[in-house]
């Protein structure tokens, strides 16, 4: 394994080691987000009817950003 990484490295224009394996744990990551996005885009999906928003339901929404961005600045 050891050379086969050296070759890679080598090969795609790697400065050493350490630059290949953080590539190699960023492009994990990206996957792993893209998965977590998309088991949340089929479960909104798969929740039923969408309704309309209201002016009410905006309301709401603004508010509970309102609190959050308070308590954030609180820390």
């Amino acid at each position: 394994m050891k050379a086969e990484v050296e070759e890679v490295i080598a090969s795609e224009g790697y400065g050493n080691t350490s630059e290949f394996f953080r590539d190699l744990v960023r492009d994990y990551l990206r996957q792993r987000q893209g998965r977590k996005l998309e088991a949340l885009l089929l479960e909104g999906l798969e929740s039923g009817k969408a309704t309309p928003l209201t002016k009410a339901d905006f309301e709401a929404i603004k508010q509970r950003g309102i609190e959050r961005l308070k308590n954030k600045v609180k820390r």
